[in-house]
């Protein structure tokens, strides 16, 4: 067909050497030699066409929200240390309405944070052993702190850089861009991505194009979409002639992912298969002769996937489903493997030094955490055991034609709470599942517990890790103390992946005999039920575990003085540096203007969510940016009252002035007072400007520029301020 067209064209594209736009169909461009022809595409000369986004992505960072900061929480201003959080407090002065933030410090000492510079202000995530020290405001003790943890930041800093250095020194494989057969599979998703999968997707595609070798986390919820993700990169992998090896903890979760993978490349030539303790020896042989061969395109499997007799042909793409769940062997085989091929990571709360990787930009993350359309939250309560709330929990979930997980975690004693849950409710079907049973065995009960023949599973935690049962819709936690925040967050996870109301029963000792740190995971957990919160989550494990002894004691006393998130930021700035990056010093400038700006109870009632508001605004950093959120409040919210249209200026006139790095704005008794930078400005500029102005400016001694502005209103003032500081750029 391609030579008949190309005969077709040659007739008609004449005289040769010449270039032609032709309208029409063309999926990819090719070349025909005997022809004299080059077909190339409009995607080849101008790069894809990009897919909108379908909602605005939020300001903030998930690290930075402040809509759960309660009064009493430690807070850091970057400028004045670690101090109490006392609540928002509006202040009359010189006639305006203003709401600031208000932190108290050591001996009593009060601090009002105007909310346009929140930006300074970070929640306290550190050690949790012993409460931080309160810093005095004015001393000279905090400045030391910074210092300290800035020398500890460019040492840690170091040590990262050289794990970065390594990567990009091996020169990866540089997949195709995605042509029209991708595309087709794509289209094969029966249901619309979310804007944040969309981006994920993006995010991979466009690394896995590139020539260095991709390193990135997923970092979403169960059931949030995150197995698309991966499903999109092996497709694009294995039609670029790579082999996907996909690496997961347990063997139901391989079996689950086997028929989830199997069942979406249904159609095309793509051949999957399994490599666990499900498989006999002889079909395990089978699978690795395929492997070396290269007739397996696509293995699932366990640890087993990292032993020595497991070579491929030619590997493209290592997929890692919860890597926190494998050994420190198994993580050794996975560096190494790492290094020459591309690597997706998924998992719902990312351990801590991973985390920190990601935060402080060493490790790319795409985070998930928009819930599938009709998603509910799941109804988490912790209670002491009590026989008649687990027989009514049961036994109401049975009634509505659903399943029942009940998750007890010692081996040797599932057999007597399997007996007495039947003597509990003995209308219900019952069956058991652990790690200790025979392979048939194991997956003969979760096969018949997917099909429905099984009520209630009483089982160990093996079902913590992507199992998909959408009719299983409670789960009873027995001795949910004893648990991590992860797992009982992983174990919550297996319900509520279908459009019905789901309920987590969380059973434990009664409170006297609770440590304080169960007590606080218990807490995070019941707090954390809204959709998305597996990051949120990751944090306070940070919080409770203590952030020092799990990223390292070396690190553990400087985040102490500084708190996790200023230590981020010195180390991601340590890290740009030592990249050759240019770090640009933004002053966060002290706006003082005589207007009411502020968000009023009236249009958004609830504090938290004024708290919240005001820390994304003083994150914006770009005029798109504050549009998109802008919009994203009239949505929620409705038109604007003129304070908050006002606060929206504070924020643009903000914006602006980091620009030109102004560090103070006063407006006063028909004068415009501006403090400029050091370097901003070449100093023989600013006094030409100053003559030139014909005495509407002049400089004082101490610097400041001084713009006579008579009788102009405000927004006329800082006009004519823009204006004359556009002449000296």
């Amino acid at each position: 067909v391609a030579f008949s067209i190309a005969h077709h064209w040659r007739r008609r594209l004449s005289p040769e050497g010449r270039a032609w736009v032709v309208v029409g169909e063309l999926s990819g461009g090719f070349i025909l030699p005997e022809e004299g022809l080059v077909f190339i595409s409009e995607e080849e000369v101008f790069g894809e066409k990009g897919r909108v986004a379908k909602a605005p992505r939020p300001s903030a960072p998930p690290l930075s929200s402040f809509e759960d900061l309660e009064v009493g929480d430690y807070l850091v201003h970057v400028d004045y240390g670690i101090g109490l959080y006392r609540g928002l407090s509006r202040i009359e002065f010189e006639g305006e309405k203003k709401e600031f933030l208000l932190i108290e410090y050591e001996g009593g000492d009060r601090l009002y944070v105007p909310i346009e510079r929140l930006d300074l202000v970070h929640k306290y995530f550190g050690p949790r052993e012993e409460p931080p020290r309160l810093d005095r405001l004015g001393s000279a003790s905090w400045r030391r702190a910074k210092r300290r943890a800035k020398r500890a930041a460019e040492e840690i800093a170091r040590e990262l850089i050289e794990i970065y250095a390594a990567r990009k020194a091996f020169e990866g494989f540089a997949f195709s861009p995605r042509d029209a057969y991708y595309q087709e599979f794509e289209a094969t998703f029966p249901y619309e991505e979310t804007p944040d999968q969309w981006q994920a997707i993006e995010d991979v595609m466009r690394d896995m194009e590139s020539p260095r070798p991709m390193d990135r986390l997923i970092c979403g919820d169960v059931g949030f979409g995150k197995t698309e993700v991966a499903i999109r990169a092996a497709f694009k992998a294995v039609m670029d002639g790579k082999q996907v090896a996909l690496l997961v903890p347990t063997t139901v979760l391989a079996q689950q992912h086997y028929q989830t993978f199997s069942a979406r490349f249904q159609g095309y030539p793509i051949v999957v298969e399994m490599l666990s303790r499900f498989r006999s020896p002889r079909r395990q042989k089978e699978i690795l002769e395929g492997l070396r061969e290269g007739k397996v395109d696509v293995v699932i499997g366990t640890h087993r996937l990292l032993q020595k007799d497991v070579r491929f042909r030619d590997l493209g793409l290592l997929i890692i489903d919860e890597e926190q769940r494998f050994g420190v062997a198994h993580k050794e085989r996975l560096k190494e493997l790492k290094k020459t091929v591309d690597c997706l990571t998924l998992t719902a709360t990312p351990i801590p030094r991973t985390l920190q990787m990601s935060l402080v930009g060493i490790r790319e993350m795409s985070l998930i955490s928009t819930p599938p359309p009709a998603r509910q939250t799941i109804s988490t309560r912790v209670l002491p055991f009590d026989p008649r709330i687990v027989r009514e929990a049961i036994i109401k979930e049975v009634r509505r034609g659903g399943q029942v997980f009940f998750v007890h975690n010692r081996v040797k004693e599932i057999q007597e709470v399997a007996r007495r849950l039947q003597e509990l409710v003995p209308e219900v079907r019952i069956g058991i599942a652990h790690g200790q049973m025979r392979e048939r065995e194991l997956e003969r009960v979760m096969l018949r517990f997917v099909r429905g023949e099984i009520d209630l599973l009483v089982c160990t935690s093996i079902i913590e890790s992507g199992l998909d049962i959408p009719n299983a819709n409670t789960i009873i936690i027995n001795r949910a103390d004893r648990f991590g925040l992860a797992d009982l967050y992983q174990l919550r996870g297996r319900v509520g992946r279908s459009a019905k109301k789901a309920y987590a029963y969380l059973l434990v000792p009664p409170r006297k005999e609770l440590t304080a740190s169960s007590a606080k995971r218990l807490r995070a957990i019941q707090e954390l039920s809204e959709l998305g919160s597996g990051f949120r989550l990751a944090l306070r494990d940070l919080e409770i575990r203590g952030a020092g002894n799990l990223l390292g004691h070396r690190q553990s006393g400087h985040i102490a003085e500084v708190g996790l998130e200023l230590y981020n930021a010195l180390l991601e700035e340590a890290i740009r540096e030592l990249k050759g990056e240019e770090v640009p010093k933004k002053p966060t400038p002290e706006i003082h203007i005589p207007i009411e700006a502020y968000i009023p109870e009236e249009y958004v009632e609830e504090e938290a969510q004024r708290l919240g508001l005001y820390k994304r605004l003083s994150l914006v950093e770009g005029e798109e940016e504050l549009e998109e959120l802008k919009e994203e409040i009239r949505d929620r919210f409705g038109p604007p009252p003129a304070e908050v249209r006002n606060l929206f200026e504070v924020i643009e006139l903000k914006i602006w002035l980091q620009r030109y790095r102004v560090q103070r704005l006063e407006m006063k008794a028909g004068e415009l007072r501006l403090l400029l930078s050091d370097g901003r400005v070449a100093p023989e500029r600013l006094v030409r400007a100053v003559e030139e102005s014909k005495g509407k400016a002049r400089l004082t001694p101490s610097g400041e520029l001084i713009l006579e502005v008579g009788g102009m209103g405000w927004r006329e003032s800082i006009e004519e301020a823009k204006t004359f500081l556009q002449r000296l750029s």
